[in-house]
């Protein structure tokens, strides 16, 4: 008689946390010169990772025609506000008015509702990060900014707190934004539900909507705030094969 399957999987994923344990020794082993070593960051990036940036590039070259500022709900350690604002660099580098916007509490989940289920993470304080870490990724920004062109404007932000309060303020300071493209990985029903029907006032069509955790078991209430407030029919979830988990929609 074979083993029970939950064995193999079992096996299965004890050896996958050694081997990346094994290799995260080996990257802090680098022998390459510190002036040289970002300049060869491909050498460890795997293939999930690699294959997460290349769908964020091909989400954001579907707005480089449309009018409107980058917004991100959730930006936790802000790898993807960064990844925007090179590709701004790259396709739009005199786009000044190409705004970068990230909201994050900065301390985690401030709490859950009953639509978001009883996952492990969906508790207070999951996905939270290092204390004052806000200030260390404005630093980070504000380098990309000096090695992009047009670097005397500012054209980014970060905004801290409960988004779903920092977004009602900042759109009421800046009542002329257009979002041209906003990526919502909070995961929590009632945060999402609140920006969505925010966001909704000020998109225009060709925009992008990106959702981390749609159709997502361990992070229901995503695709319950989804359904209230665009409807499932009113607009074509779209997926990519780089990232079978995350989807989209354009505004049409």
């Amino acid at each position: 008689m074979s083993k029970p399957a939950f064995n193999t999987v079992s096996v299965s994923a004890a050896r996958e946390k050694t081997t990346r344990q094994e290799f995260r020794e080996l990257f802090g082993r680098c022998p390459i010169p510190d002036n040289e070593l970002l300049g060869n960051l491909g050498l460890f990036i795997n293939r999930q990772a690699l294959s997460r940036l290349l769908y964020m590039h091909d989400l954001y070259r579907k707005i480089i025609n449309v009018q409107g500022i980058v917004m991100e709900f959730g930006t936790r350690w802000g790898q993807n506000l960064a990844l925007f604002h090179s590709f701004r660099g790259i396709y739009e580098p005199f786009n000044y008015a190409r705004k970068i916007v990230g909201f994050d509490t900065f301390q985690g989940f401030l709490g859950v509702s009953e639509q978001d289920g009883k996952g492990a993470a969906a508790i207070a304080g999951g996905y939270g990060v290092a204390e004052g870490y806000e200030s260390y990724l404005d630093a980070v920004l504000q380098y990309h900014e000096q090695e992009s062109p047009l670097s005397h404007i500012r054209r980014f932000e970060l905004r801290k707190g409960d988004a779903s309060l920092t977004l009602a303020e900042y759109l009421k300071e800046n009542p002329e934004t257009i979002i041209a493209f906003a990526y919502f990985d909070m995961d929590l029903y009632e945060p999402t539900k609140k920006c969505l029907e925010l966001v909704m006032n000020h998109v225009t069509r060709g925009s992008v909507l990106g959702f981390d955790e749609l159709n997502y078991h361990h992070f229901p209430g995503e695709t319950s705030a989804f359904r209230e407030i665009l409807g499932l029919l009113r607009y074509r979830i779209e997926r990519s094969s780089l990232d079978p988990l995350s989807s989209f929609v354009v505004i049409e």
